[in-house]
């Protein structure tokens, strides 16, 4: 092999074309059809019954009405509710000294 040859290294092929930009997706719109388009009778519209009223709802008042462990009843309100559908759930401390939850205008 020459010196010409040994110094001459294949190279990758040139892009052709710039790379796209990702594009935004309509998440908030679809997560706000989301909560407004709960099946009649299911957990999640009873929960978002009870925590629309103006007195809210505790996490005992949720349980009994799903039959879910507080655990779940916590993970379900920042999960679903909160990232999922995008609404702002308020947590306040009652008279009584318990901690309910209430769903608020944004």
């Amino acid at each position: 092999m020459s010196e010409s040859q040994a110094a001459v290294r294949p190279t990758a092929p040139a892009k052709t074309e710039p790379a796209r930009k990702a594009v935004r997706s309509k998440k908030t719109t679809r997560r706000r059809t989301k909560a407004l388009a709960t099946r009649p009778g299911s957990k999640t519209t009873k929960i978002l019954d009870l925590l629309r009223r103006p007195v809210g709802a505790s996490v005992k008042e949720l349980m009994k009405a799903t039959a879910w462990q507080p655990h779940s009843i916590r993970g379900f309100l920042s999960g679903t509710l909160k990232k999922k559908l995008g609404l702002k759930v308020d947590s306040f401390q009652r008279a009584d000294d318990e901690r309910a939850y209430r769903i608020s205008a944004k």
